[in-house]
């Protein structure tokens, strides 16, 4: 039998502009209009000679070369002519052929002899209705088929690949396996849908590759996949064939009582860090650790100091370090810089075994320019906005998704619940939600579009934010998300139903900037800005706040914490002590950047460690020992995590007190009987026999107090505690007497 094809097909698969090769490659049913066929077909551009190899019965025919660039083709006859049947040499038919039944044994122009399976015969991964739901926008397990998966068709092991790219003119697999060359792994197109997809046999784990992506007009770039797993070590791109299901969790215990647990009500101190610069290790890739090395040390620590929570600093993969991991490009794939993938699991796994929750930043807001990464991926603006003022960030010189992408957000939503699902990770921190709700931050007049409304607010920003937390929280109750927001955008903690965006807790940026101007003064001073210590109680239950003092309040030449506080080497370590226990005592969850807890004077600096020599000091190892028994304070009492977002879990009791810059208030429990009280004086001036009111009378033990000489203070104080009598004061029946230490924070606890 003739060949069917047309000299025209062959030419344009040879060239590279065939939409679907699998259309002409492997194998295909023919017929002349007498006798049916089955027709296999290979492009092998570096080959000399191929034969079909027929494994079942060890029989191998010759591929006859129908162009010169290396187009094969052999036409095996059907079983359904009695007398071609009898043959033994037609074995290979069209009635029963399997992908695993056949091989190609090709003679290479080099001289070696290679036997490799054919692609093209293997039906694609990605159904129909994976593919309308993914153009809709909702195929939220999506990473379960695109990207790079092992595969076994028919006794035929292999990865299949998959990437959205509808404007590509072709697109070919490239890799070690094919030595970078990939004319003969061109892959499928899915039409309409604009996905490729391609198995190739013989793949692993552990294989590097890379996209080829053609563009409209010729022009060719050599992509990293959106959705790889994994990546080579920066500076180099290439994706790495990387599956996840093979690690063993153990953290079942955890992720029930997760699930069945309000975390609102729960204390949440977190520990935010970044892991390349928390510990250094001589012996690591540029001093890094690895994840299971940190692993070990950090909850030791975190233990230690009674934190509930570490936050990492982005840790998906990004190619410049110096972007702390905010500039990412490989959504789906942990940094390589600190380990593999079952290196982080370990990570996460080691915590929750040991009770601490594990919350990763998220960067949904922009990507960077990088040639590799999503930036024009097929040529066109595909997952950025064409317009560059909706699609280009003024102030960080890198690209603005297009949420009103249907794949765009899906990539988006689908890779929070990759987080989620594969890394068991317990909360996401969104980065700069501003700068996403906005359409003209950071931008003036003329530089950005409004919304069809005629607006600023990005209506398709707020619709993806909307639907990310609507699946997250669906798909895994007792997570956290956690958004940093700067403006006043009202419900950001709401429920979405209720008109809100849908975060479980908004960062407090407003009591951050409040209270370190606050603290910046000289204690003479504050007294004319007393208003900016009260006012956050104003606004404090308007959302679900936590208050933040992050890594953004020790850099850009901002110093350390301690190095913003006011005074003499003492008065800034009792300010910075004091600030602490305000905040600790203060309604919100709670925030802190490492090194802080020690008092480093350096302002952090990504290629460093933290200064743990500077724990050899009795001031900052008071500091340290301050923080700790802070979280361990409200970590035990639940009037200072169980209320933190309603007025019913406070009560001012003084916030009059200007002149002598003293605040006092009661933090309630559910159970309202079981409170303390919190007073704070901001000045160095000792206060003796201050009057406080109380709601009743008897004996309150000084639970803590900041100005104590295990902390490195004075030891100025009330132990054990203090005697409220029926006088009246504050506008309460009862009162005591209460020294104030200088700088300092007491609290006490009615002992009935």
């Amino acid at each position: 039998m003739r060949t069917q094809l047309s000299l025209q097909s062959v030419n344009s698969l040879v060239n590279g502009t065939l939409d679907n090769p699998a259309s002409l490659l492997g194998a295909h049913r023919v017929s002349d209009g007498q006798r049916e066929a089955l027709s296999v077909r290979a492009y092998l551009p570096d080959s000399d000679r191929v034969w079909l190899v027929d494994q079942a019965h060890n029989e191998v025919r010759p591929m006859r070369r129908l162009h010169p660039g290396g187009f094969y083709e052999a036409i095996c006859p059907s079983k359904s002519s009695d007398t071609e049947s009898k043959s033994p040499s037609n074995s290979l038919t069209a009635d029963s052929l399997k992908p695993s039944s056949f091989k190609l044994r090709v003679a290479q122009k080099n001289g070696q002899m290679t036997e490799i399976q054919e692609p093209y015969s293997i039906q694609p991964l990605l159904s129909e209705f994976d593919l309308h739901l993914f153009g809709q926008g909702r195929n939220w397990e999506i990473y379960n088929k695109m990207g790079a998966h092992a595969r076994t068709v028919d006794g035929v092991a292999g990865v299949n690949f998959a990437v959205w790219a509808p404007n590509a003119e072709n697109i070919e697999v490239i890799g070690d396996f094919n030595h970078w060359d990939g004319r003969a792994h061109a892959m499928r197109k899915h039409i309409p849908a604009g996905v490729w997809e391609l198995f190739v046999p013989g793949m692993k784990a552990g294989d590097k590759y890379k996209f080829r992506v053609k563009a409209e007009g010729g022009h060719t770039i050599d992509k990293s996949d959106p959705f790889g797993f994994y990546a080579e070590l920066p500076p180099r791109t290439a994706s790495i064939v990387t599956p996840l299901d093979n690690y063993t969790w153990n953290d079942n215990d955890w992720l029930e009582q997760r699930a069945n647990t309000d975390p609102l009500s729960k204390p949440l101190n977190v520990y935010e860090l970044h892991l390349g610069s928390w510990r250094r290790d001589p012996n690591g890739h540029h001093g890094w650790m690895n994840y299971r090395k940190i692993a070990q040390q950090l909850v030791e620590y975190c233990k230690e100091m009674g934190f509930t929570h570490v936050e990492l600093m982005p840790i998906s993969e990004h190619p410049f370090t110096g972007s702390w991991g905010y500039q990412t490009v490989g959504y789906y794939g942990v940094t390589s810089r600190y380990g593999s993938a079952e290196d982080f699991m370990y990570f996460v796994d080691h915590c929750h075994q040991n009770g601490i929750g594990v919350i990763l930043d998220w960067v949904p807001a922009h990507f960077p320019k990088d040639g590799h990464g999503l930036r024009r991926f097929d040529g066109s603006a595909l997952y950025e906005h064409a317009d560059p003022r909706q699609g280009e960030h003024p102030d960080w010189g890198t690209m603005i998704f297009n949420y009103g992408r249907n794949e765009v957000r899906n990539f988006l939503v689908s890779n929070a619940l990759f987080l989620l699902d594969k890394y068991h990770i317990d909360g996401l921190r969104v980065d700069a939600v501003a700068s996403m709700l906005y359409l003209d931050y950071s931008r003036n007049d003329g530089e950005w579009v409004p919304n069809h409304h005629g607006g600023r607010e990005n209506l398709d920003a707020i619709h993806m934010l909307r639907e990310f937390n609507e699946q997250a929280h669906g798909q895994y109750p007792g997570i956290l998300t956690l958004a940093e927001e700067s403006t006043a955008w009202p419900g950001v903690s709401r429920p979405t139903d209720a008109g809100g965006l849908g975060f479980s807790v908004k960062w407090n940026m407003g009591w951050m900037n409040d209270t370190l101007r606050y603290m910046r003064n000289e204690p003479i001073h504050r007294k004319y800005h007393h208003n900016e210590l009260t006012f956050s109680l104003i606004y404090a239950f308007t959302e679900n706040f936590t208050l933040p003092l992050s890594h953004d309040e020790v850099v850009h030449g901002k110093g350390a914490l301690i190095s913003q506080m006011s005074g003499d080497l003492w008065q800034k370590f009792a300010n910075l002590r004091l600030l602490y226990s305000y905040m600790w005592t203060h309604p919100g969850k709670k925030l802190l950047f490492m090194g802080s807890e020690i008092a480093q004077w350096h302002e952090w600096d990504y290629d460093s460690e933290i200064q743990w020599e500077l724990l050899s000091w009795d001031t900052h190892r008071g500091v340290k020992n301050l923080v700790g028994d802070l979280n361990k304070l409200v970590n035990a009492e639940p009037a200072l995590h169980e209320v933190d977002f309603s007025g019913d879990g406070f009560e001012w009791i003084d916030c009059m007190n200007a002149d002598d810059s003293v605040i006092a208030f009661m933090r309630k429990a559910k159970n309202s009987d079981d409170y303390v009280i919190v007073a704070n004086n901001f000045t160095p001036v000792v206060r003796e026999n201050y009057r406080i009111g109380s709601p009743e009378g008897g004996f309150f033990q000084e639970v803590f107090n900041s100005d104590s000489e295990y902390y490195g203070g004075s030891n100025v104080g009330n132990h054990p505690g203090c005697n409220a009598s029926q006088i009246g004061e504050h506008g309460r029946p009862f009162s005591m007497q209460v020294n104030l230490p200088p700088l300092g924070t007491v609290v006490l606890k009615p002992q009935r």
